[in-house]
């Protein structure tokens, strides 16, 4: 008993918060969905088209998640009405003719049909839940939500994403999408990634952009990277602000900000790496701080609750880094129990 008692002097409430949520998560059931049912259309999106190669030489295992989690149980958590499967796109080592974003090609026809399947959702009045991959999938969500008449983006990622030539120099070496996609959502970078048919550039307007979970901003070198969010009309919320002020209050405030600008027909991209590498290690780029699964759960579910979001997806899980699948069902059951709530909002 002192041992324990003097193990847990040590451990700071942080560390005991998160190891207590993993636990409750670890025996938790998937609440019945508050969505309407079937109202949630799953879309499988396999795609690792957007991430550099592995350091052993190989391709990135991000392409599994999607069957990965429906093997958990998500379209079961999720009463999902019907799953949308796309094929997986082929992954090139080498540079592809006419541009220096890594298979900058493929992505853009992957994300050509990807939009389709997410503006026919919507126009079908129904919930699109787009499952990758990793990021470079929210091109072609929202894209399709653009088309079917949706405006706005809220990006909940560990990290700002947002190289673009004006910081990083695809000369040297090429660049990949994932570390790109808000850039590229907001007309930086390539017009291959950039320029959209019927919609031209960009997919969001800066002011229409809000990006929360950021972990590095407080370093000296995020200068040196992509820095230069800090001087457009991007909303930004890092991570230290969002453990410092609560989910509560941060999803009140980015509500309130879709209000002011009147958005309510928003996109919902999430990073998984935005939970903290402690309890969720078998993502592109784990690290800390970050959020734990009950918080990044209620942090979705309120901004659902808002009836703002009309789409959602989810990337980076990586199941190569996760042999045994211990986190694929606390990934279900996050999910599930946030996005549960979007369509239910949208079907009241």
């Amino acid at each position: 008993m002192r041992c324990a008692q003097h193990q847990m002097s040590r451990m700071t409430r942080r560390k005991f918060t998160m190891m207590a949520g993993a636990t409750v998560l670890a025996g938790w059931q998937a609440a019945p969905s508050q969505a309407k049912p079937g109202s949630i259309s799953l879309v499988l999106a396999p795609s690792n088209l957007g991430l550099r190669p592995t350091e052993s030489g190989g391709q990135p295992g991000t392409w599994r998640a999607p069957q990965v989690l429906i093997d958990a149980g998500l379209a079961r958590a999720l009463d999902a009405g019907e799953i949308v499967p796309l094929e997986r796109p082929i992954y090139e080592f080498e540079a592809q003719a006419g541009t220096r974003i890594r298979n900058g090609l493929s992505i853009r026809a992957f994300s050509l049909q990807l939009s389709e399947k997410v503006r026919d959702i919507l126009k079908r009045h129904r919930f699109p839940l787009v499952i990758g991959g990793d990021c470079s999938i929210l091109l072609g969500s929202l894209y399709g939500m653009r088309r079917a008449g949706g405006r706005g983006l809220v990006h909940i990622d560990g990290h700002s994403d947002f190289f673009h030539p004006g910081n990083y120099d695809t000369a040297k070496r090429l660049g990949s999408a994932a570390g790109m996609d808000l850039a590229l959502a907001s007309g930086r970078g390539e017009l291959l990634l950039t320029d959209w048919p019927e919609i031209g550039k960009p997919l969001a307007s800066d002011a229409d952009i809000i990006q929360l979970g950021e972990r590095d901003a407080e370093s000296p070198s995020f200068k040196d990277y992509y820095g230069d969010i800090i001087r457009t009309e991007i909303t930004q919320f890092t991570i230290q602000r969002v453990l410092a002020d609560g989910v509560d209050t941060t999803a009140r405030r980015v509500i309130a900000k879709l209000a002011a600008r009147g958005l309510d027909k928003v996109w919902l991209h999430v990073d998984l790496d935005v939970l903290d590498q402690s309890i969720m290690p078998a993502v592109d780029s784990p690290g800390s701080p970050g959020l734990d699964y009950l918080q990044l759960t209620e942090l979705v579910g309120a901004l659902c609750a808002s009836g703002r979001i009309v789409g959602a997806n989810f990337t980076i899980y990586d199941p190569d880094r996760d042999p045994h699948s211990i986190y694929a069902r606390p990934l279900v059951r996050c999910i599930a129990n946030g996005v549960g709530r979007c369509a239910f909002s949208r079907t009241k």
